[in-house]
């Protein structure tokens, strides 16, 4: 019996038809596991994974794999989204017996939820070097049944490994000038002076990397810092990992040249990509910057956000006719559209070829350079838009997620109130809402995601509290609303009680959570900011916005435990760097004696000084600003450029 169809996620809801006896996560299947004496099988993915749904035709809709798996195994399927703990316990054991991880992930379990065997994508027939995943199972139950012993050791020492990596002995460093430019020395020797970014293919949106960039570029003006940080902005924006008819960016490119992306989009990177444009304008006013902001917040409203006023998790990279159809061009097919004339340029501005730059004589759209005809582009543009809606659209994936719906929240409200577009930051509070009203509690306890409106089971982990307590922490500077800023107070109080760690870092999941065989501590980033390293920052923000030296200190704790990684490894390291540089910096709190929305309140919110806040009060003299950093204050003023000398802000 397949367990699936009553499940919130997607993912899981894909499988609900598989002959496999799927499981959800929990104590029935590992009970089920004993009573009958079988391994348990545990499969985890997400619902926009192309390799996930490619294996899933293979061998999970396959009767005889099927067959095979409820006689021999007890079958668990998990959505990595959902469950983000598993995930990370899980990631790590693959990534310990195999070097290397990635999604569907494949892992067998002893009774106790220990791996003794893990692996990715099997094929259905031996390929590669790969056996099939059919030669798997029976090598595994084999094992079961035969080396029970051997089985059990390897367990052992796995969970015991985890347990040492769980356990990562952080070497406090200081946080001073050396440290941040040590770092940007480090970035330099990696980034790729011919495509830009820092490493070859493929390649990921370094978004953390890039607001540390930027960051250094505002406090002190450093050259290098900027120069990496507006290269690769550029590079990513005119390739095709970013589309250039409906807005939005692609997962990653496969290619070095940011030309060839994988296809699902992925609301985290739209959302801190959109954050990183907007201040990357902020600071230089450059005009790829807004249309990119402009482009990518449109498709975030359009296509992203759900019926409730949240934003969905992904949209998927295949639809029909396989993976990247809906996006790809050949001559051919622009010139039904476009007829032949503006065909041929469109064409020759995009890199649309013959032999194409992706599959089946298909090229994915480019903007290597700008149009010698603005408006003819704009219309080319808004034509091929429109006959691509005609096509078969990817899929969506439509659950809420509360650290994502954070990072939206931060995204659309500051770059609503930068390009002076209200209905951004009203679909920012709107988000906000719906995160308070159906994943907060009462006792300040977030659940992961929601999907329809209604809250899933999964309790939030610690990337959770510290995004949605930020996004607050940006909407109370937005509209000057007292309120976001106490509702962050309680997410961020919530999480030093019950996530904190005894070296001043964090674990990724509360006490209250289930445990799991270790509890994880994801220090670094991956494609979202670490939950140490995202808790620094909204502490650090809350701190200055509240004079509060008790969160100041946390966030100096935090970072200092942080610190040793950013010095070894600083590409992994770029939120947590950034919020040294805001700390390095003050950071500078802007207090604006007016109503939220004055000139001098709009002014203060260009300020590009890392990490500075603005504090909107009313009671102070009317029409004035006062800057302070560390205790120091200057005198008020009502003048616009003294203002604008002092928080880095174009005027």
């Amino acid at each position: 019996m397949n367990r699936l169809g009553h499940s919130t996620s997607p993912y899981l809801l894909q499988h609900k038809d598989n002959p496999v006896d799927w499981y959800e996560w929990g104590g029935e299947a590992f009970a089920e596991a004993r009573r009958r004496d079988v391994p348990v099988f545990l499969s985890i993915g997400y619902s926009s994974c192309h390799w996930c749904h490619v294996m899933a035709h293979e061998s999970f809709e396959d009767p005889g794999v099927a067959a095979f798996l409820n006689a021999h195994f007890v079958s668990i399927k998990v959505d990595r989204e959902e469950r983000p703990d598993i995930d990370a316990v899980y990631m790590s054991a693959t990534v310990a017996m195999t070097g290397s991880g990635g999604w569907p992930m494949s892992t067998f379990l002893d009774h106790e939820g220990r791996p003794f065997y893990a692996g990715t994508y099997f094929p259905p027939e031996p390929r590669h070097g790969m056996p099939s995943l059919s030669q798997l199972l029976e090598m595994i139950a084999e094992a079961w049944n035969a080396r029970r012993g051997d089985v059990t050791d390897a367990a052992g020492r796995i969970r015991s490994l985890l347990a040492d990596q769980a356990s990562p002995g952080l070497e406090p460093a200081g946080i001073d000038e050396a440290l941040l430019r040590d770092a940007v020395d480090a970035l330099a020797r990696s980034f790729d002076a011919e495509h830009a970014g820092f490493s070859g293919a493929p390649k990921f949106p370094p978004s953390m990397v890039l607001e540390f960039l930027l960051r250094e570029a505002a406090r002190i003006e450093d050259k290098r810092a900027l120069l990496m940080a507006g290269w690769t902005l550029e590079a990513m924006a005119r390739g095709g990992m970013y589309d250039q008819l409906g807005g939005g960016f692609a997962r990653y490119s496969v290619d070095a040249r940011w030309a060839v992306p994988h296809f699902e989009k992925m609301l985290y990177d739209n959302a801190l990509l959109l954050r990183v444009y907007a201040h990357w304008w902020r600071l230089t006013g450059n005009a790829l910057a807004e249309r990119v902001v402009r482009e990518t917040a449109h498709f975030l409203l359009t296509e992203m956000r759900t019926a409730q006023g949240g934003f969905a998790a992904s949209i998927d990279a295949d639809s029909a006719g396989g993976e990247g159809r809906f996006y790809a061009w050949s001559p051919g097919q622009m010139q039904e559209v476009l007829g032949e004339v503006d065909a041929q340029w469109a064409a020759d501005l995009c890199e649309v070829t013959a032999t194409g730059s992706f599959e089946h004589g298909l090229s994915t759209l480019q903007l290597r350079r700008d149009p010698d005809d603005p408006a003819r582009w704009q219309s080319v543009r808004k034509r091929l838009y429109a006959a691509r809606a005609q096509r078969v659209r990817p899929g969506t994936d439509g659950k809420v997620v509360a650290a994502w719906n954070g990072f939206a929240v931060s995204a659309l409200a500051e770059a609503g109130a930068l390009l002076s577009e209200p209905a951004w930051v009203l679909a920012a509070e709107e988000a906000a809402d719906l995160l308070v009203a159906v994943h907060l509690s009462a006792d300040g306890r977030l659940r992961r995601t929601s999907r329809d409106g209604v809250a899933g089971s999964s309790t939030g982990v610690l990337e959770d509290y510290a995004s949605v307590a930020e996004a607050m922490l940006v909407l109370a500077q937005v509209n000057g609303d007292t309120v976001w800023r106490e509702r962050a107070q309680v997410l961020l109080d919530t999480a030093l009680t019950h996530f904190g760690a005894d070296d001043g870092g964090f674990f990724s999941t509360p006490a209250f959570g289930e445990q799991l065989i270790v509890r994880p501590r994801e220090l670094g980033d991956a494609a979202e900011p670490s939950g140490t390293a995202a808790m620094a920052q909204s502490l650090l923000t809350y701190a200055a916005l509240t004079a509060s030296d008790t969160h100041r200190e946390r966030a100096r704790s935090a970072l200092t435990a942080l610190a040793g990684l950013a010095r070894r490894a600083p590409r992994a390291a770029g939120w947590a760097l950034a919020a040294c540089s805001a700390l390095l910096d003050g950071p500078a709190e802007i207090t604006v004696n007016a109503a939220a929305g004055h000139a001098l309140h709009a002014l203060a919110l260009r300020g590009s000084a890392p990490g500075a806040v603005v504090i909107v009060n009313g009671d102070g003299p009317p029409g004035t600003a006062m800057v302070c950093r560390h205790h120091t204050c200057s005198l008020p003023t009502s003048v616009a450029e003294a203002l604008a000398a002092q928080i880095g802000a174009r005027h």
